[in-house]
């Protein structure tokens, strides 16, 4: 719920201050520095704190920012905020220097707006990509997972129709915007401190059952989880060795790329269609409100067919299911912007075709892709899943939408607007999606031949010890 709301109020605020091509900007110049020292940060702590300890001291200074930016720093943002006139003299904007230079002097003058995009776009990553999904994979098995992980991600589907109604239905009907910024500020912090309750509850029965349990593996048998060695300690460069030197994380990082690069050149030529049509910040939020509430819900009737298809058909074709469902999406959303908007009527057939295909790309990708690309890590050792699937998670797919937004900020600054590019970004698109579904195709190999090997190595185990 949390990621939903902060991720419909970071696309609201940026999109309507500043335009959709500024997105491309943030993820450059913002979000991409920020992932780094993140990363950075996390494998520091990782070696310092213990498990609990670390999900407490990386997701509760997110939950406070968000708090002091909807009751603090929002309502006073005129008086923080620059005038759009000083930067665009400062940076020397206008006609001559082309569109590119006019988005930076709008980012700059509402900085904030800026800051609370970065820290949302983090949170996202941190949030499930990383300690949700690090925690489910200490406790389940493999032969679990093939039917559970396909059900918590159809858990995950209720949270956006129930974040989405609650914006529709009681944000965007506030009296201005900084009223919606306290009522979105509420249930944020109330979701931080479910997140946090749960988690202690979850630790405590976890604990609970180690200590009634005469040994460790008997407990690790009882929470279906291998006993696990103590991890090394590794420095940030010695981590980076790793990842560099293994062939297996380089196709799942290849995955995780291969979806931020593809989708980031859609949904910015989206969200650039849905400003258009609908400019004023309460009509932006209650129209991604209802798309939030559509995923949400399109995501628990899909997942049905997700459990089948990767418990009876592998995981192959669960990961080669996404790259193929967006590729045959984007061609009506691609054909409607070549024949031109030069009418409300041809918006709003563009506006409804990008919501379909951004509406079943996160289906696909939230009862697909992150189920298959999160088994991946099972067959690993403890040191791949925590050092390497920081790395993954949180620099990987920053640096994959990072590198579609350097492209299209290229391509803003030689076309005037992302639009304008609609045939080149289209070429790039296709090329990211080919590259992913070979990426899959060969890690498939590589994650049924690891299973095996884990699966003889703990039924040798068993030999040993009967």
């Amino acid at each position: 719920m949390a990621l939903t709301l902060t991720r419909d109020t970071k696309d609201t605020l940026i999109v309507t201050q500043c335009g959709a091509e500024a997105i491309a900007f943030l993820k450059i110049y913002g979000v991409l520095p920020a992932a780094t020292a993140f990363i950075a940060l996390y494998a520091k702590m990782s070696n310092v704190f213990s498990k609990k300890t670390l999900f407490y001291v990386t997701v509760v200074p997110f939950f406070v920012f968000f708090a002091l930016f909807g009751w603090l720093i929002y309502p006073n943002a005129a008086s923080l905020h620059p005038t759009l006139e000083s930067m665009q003299t400062m940076l020397g904007a206008g006609a001559a220097t082309g569109g590119g230079m006019t988005v930076l002097a709008k980012i700059c003058a509402n900085w904030t707006s800026a800051l609370f995009y970065v820290m949302a776009e983090i949170y996202s990553s941190v949030s499930v990509g990383l300690l949700f999904w690090q925690f489910a994979n200490d406790v389940v098995t493999i032969e679990q997972a093939k039917r559970f992980y396909p059900l918590f991600a159809q858990m995950s589907g209720i949270a956006p129709i129930l974040a989405g109604q609650y914006v529709v239905r009681y944000v965007s009907r506030a009296a201005d915007f900084t009223i919606g910024m306290h009522r979105l500020t509420v249930a944020i912090t109330f979701a931080g401190v479910m997140i946090c309750f749960f988690y202690r509850q979850a630790t405590n029965y976890l604990e609970q059952v180690e200590a009634a349990q005469p040994s460790t593996e008997a407990a690790t048998k009882l929470v279906g989880a291998k006993p696990k060695k103590k991890k090394p300690k590794m420095s940030m460069t010695e981590s980076a060795k790793f990842l560099a030197s293994s062939q297996y994380l380089r196709l799942v990082a290849m995955l995780v790329l291969g979806y931020g690069l593809s989708v980031n050149f859609t949904e910015i030529m989206w969200k650039s269609l849905v400003k258009k049509q609908y400019p004023d910040p309460m009509d932006y939020q209650r129209f991604m409100g209802n798309v939030s509430s559509a995923v949400g819900l399109a995501t628990c009737i899909v997942i049905f067919f997700g459990v089948h298809v990767i418990r009876l058909l592998g995981w192959r074709v669960g990961a080669m299911a996404t790259p193929t469902i967006m590729s045959l999406l984007a061609v009506p959303f691609f054909a409607c912007i070549f024949m031109g908007l030069d009418s409300p009527a041809r918006l709003h057939t563009a506006v409804v075709i990008g919501t379909i295909q951004s509406l079943l790309s996160k289906t696909s990708k939230y009862a697909l892709f992150d189920p298959t690309t999160q088994m991946a890590y099972i067959p690993l050792d403890e040191e791949s899943k925590v050092k390497g699937k920081a790395a993954i998670d949180v620099l990987g797919s920053r640096i994959g939408k990072s590198g579609g937004s350097l492209i299209q900020q290229g391509l803003v600054f030689w076309f005037g607007n992302i639009l304008n590019a609609a045939p080149a970004v289209s070429v790039i698109f296709y090329a990211v999606l080919l590259t992913w579904a070979s990426a899959a195709n060969r890690l498939s190999g590589l994650f049924k031949a690891q299973t095996e090997m884990a699966n003889q190595q703990s039924e040798g185990d068993d030999k040993k010890k009967a």
